[in-house]
């Protein structure tokens, strides 16, 4: 694929061929879109959604588009990508087809339907690229508007390299700040909230950010008079167009279809967003959808007759023809001849992709086949094996769902027989090789995954004092931004006052606005910052005030940054701290624990769950030393809470995936983390008046949980286990018990039925009894402790009620 070129100085020849490369380039993804909606309909591919009728704007972006430029679309820009020479049509397809080798689909290996795309930002072995020497491309989410909040911190990151000392080593990651952020959405999505708070984002943080809408007047079925007020993007939002007073956003207007506007307009604004910082909206309309959405469906089914006739004249593909040859530029029988020639490559491109794509299959078929008419010879049961064999030799472009589903089923007839073995280990290795394919990269795989961290201790001076909790969050903190140049932190008040518990008192004042800063209440779009600014070299931490507010930003942290690593099959990465607060401090909205839902929906981001101040800033210090998101929780009440002052600050690492036990006891193993884990320690030594010796283990960290095993080693020792949380019933609790009872096999040392104790199922009633009658008191872990040693020794422990 010939990339599209801008040249500052050219002849009218060089202007004509740059021109026509252009047309080619938008005609080929226009067959591309055409040719693939027939592969789906024909049952070759599952689903196709692709960016016919935007064709001839996205060339316009790509020539303003420059290495060290990151994208962040949706999934209508497969022109954009092949005018940066970042998509070939053999890969479109083989994406389309979803093929699981990132070799043929560099998007994500056939992780993600067509349309989805990313360029790779680390190499092989998890390590960074240059990302100033590349056109860049943040890897694409379906979700509407999620790739909003990405954008902002994508631009924001820019400010910073300029504006930031101590960053000037950096240089695979900017330009002293001169890159931009290129923002696309389709004008239905607007609608979205998420557009709404990253607007206004950066417009107050001047960020240089442009943002295209691409409005074809339609959201699906939907027209636009439902989606937006003066069914008019650009219009409602000239109140953040910018003047000589004020800050704010230059917005910008232009046909679709008008080639030369879409140039100019996009040199202008991306000069305007590189040179001064400054957002640029660019709204693109009067533009077509030929085919409709996807392949779901038929826009005749919506559309009137006026509609759809509009739409074949004002085709942007067809208007360019027009100019073309209204401008000398081109003859008809030139363009035809172009039109051909486009035809027959993405032809060419489709059946080279799609013979590698089913080629390893069905070789993978053939290998199967022959070991089961082996294993058929001997068999008992011969003529059923020779059915399945022959059913599945008879599939001419089989799935690997085909065969391993024939070698299970045949396992079943041989169980009993000499061809078992073989067949099992031939279905255990298919696994272990196929499995990796549609699984891996969930976590850093590379060497800088947190598993692999050092555990360093503590070290205190013999004369060491208690200080009040927060002081050891903030020298630590301290000890961080000195030694971490690329280290910043941000959110609601964590700037001039240093965060509503003063974990970052005089932080700003010591390194500055940039670095420690203030943000809106807008948590999708802290989280955003965050993922944008990781994704480019920095190391932010984006804080959130208190977990309940976490809910805002639990879609962005599900859908893009769990998601990253897998998605890409570990091309790109954001190691983004978030930093959070929770458990009891009073009523339903600050004191909450949903620890349950944040856990299984954010699989892909460690959530860290520290009993004090000291492990908290020890997982700070552990998670910048490596690659991957996390999750850390502090606890509410525990800030002003005693603890001595640490010698090594910004050193001493608690370890991730380990748990600690805290109280070493004969009878039960009690299991719990965070806040709770004071009222279990209260709760022991009442019990151990009553001569029940409760042995305590705190998690520490939720994902990943206890990787050594160590609480089934302690049930070994004490047979009997109870997790307490104060989450809902069947919450985090529910996780824990999962984990030891399965994943660690502890069922089988159990001599007791094993229990969980969590918060009623309710939001924690305000004040102190509000807390006492929602969640787990002292009172409820001793008799619920009790109560177990009561069924296994009756005598010895008589019934308390």
């Amino acid at each position: 694929m010939t990339e599209a070129q801008t040249k500052t100085e050219i002849t009218f020849e060089d202007f004509k061929t740059e021109v026509l490369n252009d047309y080619k380039i938008a005609t080929i993804s226009r067959e591309c879109s055409l040719l693939g909606r027939r592969e789906v309909l024909t049952g070759k591919a599952k689903f196709g959604i692709f960016g016919d009728g935007k064709e001839v704007p996205q060339l316009a972006l790509a020539k303003a588009f420059q290495n060290g430029d990151f994208r962040s679309g949706y999934y209508r820009d497969q022109t954009f990508m092949m005018a940066i020479g970042q998509l070939s049509i053999q890969q479109f397809f083989a994406g389309l087809y979803g093929h699981t080798d990132l070799a043929h689909d560099p998007m994500s290996a056939g992780r993600q339907m067509g349309g989805h795309f990313a360029t790779h930002s680390l190499d092989e072995n998890g390590n960074w690229n240059n990302l100033t020497q590349q056109k860049n491309s943040s890897a694409d989410i379906s979700p509407t508007a999620g790739q909003m909040p990405r954008l902002l911190g994508l631009a924001q990151a820019s400010k910073i390299y300029r504006n930031v000392r101590g960053l000037e080593d950096l240089t695979k990651f900017s330009n002293v700040g001169n890159e931009v952020a290129w923002g696309t959405i389709g004008n239905a999505s607007t609608s979205e909230g998420l557009f709404f708070e990253t607007i206004n984002a950066a417009g107050v943080l001047q960020v240089p950010m442009v943002m295209s809408v691409w409005d074809d007047e339609y959201g699906i079925s939907v027209h636009a008079r439902h989606q937006t007020t003066k069914e008019n993007i650009s219009e409602i939002l000239k109140g953040f167009q910018r003047d000589e007073e004020n800050n704010g956003y230059e917005i910008m207007t232009v046909k679709g279809w008008d080639y030369p506007a879409l140039v100019e307009a996009y040199q202008k604004a991306g000069a305007i967003a590189r040179e001064q910082h400054v957002p640029v909206l660019i709204h693109v309309n009067e533009l077509t959808q030929p085919q409709g959405h996807s392949t779901s469906g038929s826009h005749e089914r919506y559309k009137n007759a006026e509609r759809l006739a509009w739409e074949a004249q004002f085709d942007c593909l067809a208007q360019m023809r027009i100019w073309l040859v209204d401008n000398n530029l081109a003859t008809a029988e030139e363009l035809e001849a172009i039109d051909e020639q486009a035809k027959k490559e993405v032809l060419e491109g489709k059946k080279a992709a799609w013979t590698a794509f089913v080629s390893p299959m069905k070789e993978e078929q053939q290998e199967l086949v022959s070991l089961l008419n082996s294993i058929a010879e001997t068999s008992s049961n011969k003529v059923f094996i020779e059915k399945y064999t022959a059913e599945l030799a008879s599939i001419k472009e089989p799935i690997r769902k085909d065969i391993i589903t024939t070698a299970r089923k045949v396992l079943r007839l041989v169980v009993k027989e000499s061809g078992k073995s073989q067949l099992a280990t031939w279905i255990t290795n298919y696994i272990n090789k196929i499995q990796p394919k549609f699984s891996s990269h969930l976590f850093s795989q590379s060497d800088k995954t947190v598993l692999g961290a050092t555990t360093v201790a503590p070290t205190y001076d013999e004369s060491a004092e208690d200080v009040d909790a927060r002081l050891v969050l903030r020298d630590n903190f301290d000890a961080i931004f000195n030694k971490y140049p690329e280290s910043l932190i941000f959110g609601e008040d964590a700037g001039n006052i240093g965060d509503v518990n003063q974990g970052l008192e005089g932080m700003q004042e010591k390194y500055g606005e940039l670095r420690v800063a203030d943000a809106g209440i807008r948590e999708a779009t802290i989280l955003g910052q965050g993922i944008g600014m990781a994704m480019r070299g920095l190391r932010p931490i984006a804080e959130i005030q208190y977990l309940d507010y976490l809910l805002y930003a639990i879609q962005i942290m599900s859908d893009d940054l769990a998601t990253l690593q897998y998605r890409t099959q570990g091309r790109q990465k954001a190691p983004l701290i978030i930093r959070t607060r929770g458990h009891r401090l009073e009523g339903i909205w600050h004191s909450g624990s949903p620890m349950g839902m944040i856990i299984n929906a954010i699989r892909g981001i460690h959530v860290l769950v520290p009993r004090n101040m000291t492990k908290a800033a020890g997982f700070y210090n552990t998670l910048l030393e490596k690659d991957e998101p996390a999750l850390v929780v502090e606890c509410l009440n525990g800030y002003r809470l005693k603890e001595k002052m640490p010698t090594n600050l910004g050193e001493f690492k608690t370890p991730i995936g380990v748990v600690e036990t805290i109280k070493e006891g004969s009878d039960i193993t009690v299991v719990s983390y965070g806040s709770t884990l004071r009222i279990i320690e209260q709760a022991a030594k009442e019990l151990l008046e009553v001569g029940i010796n409760v042995e305590i283990i705190d998690a520490q960290s939720l994902l990943p949980f206890d990787v050594n095993h160590d609480c089934v080693k302690s049930i070994v020792k004490t047979n009997r286990l109870l997790v307490v949380d104060e989450d809902v019933p069947g919450g985090a609790s529910a996780y824990l018990l999962q984990q030891i009872i399965d994943e660690q096999n502890g069922y089988q040392y159990l001599d007791s039925q094993p229990q969980t104790l969590a918060a009623k199922a309710h939001r924690p009633s305000y004040g102190t009894d509000g807390d006492y009658f929602s969640k787990p008191s002292a009172e409820d872990v001793f008799e619920k402790v009790y109560a177990i040693m009561h069924e296994a020794k009756p005598e010895e422990y008589p019934s308390l009620y």
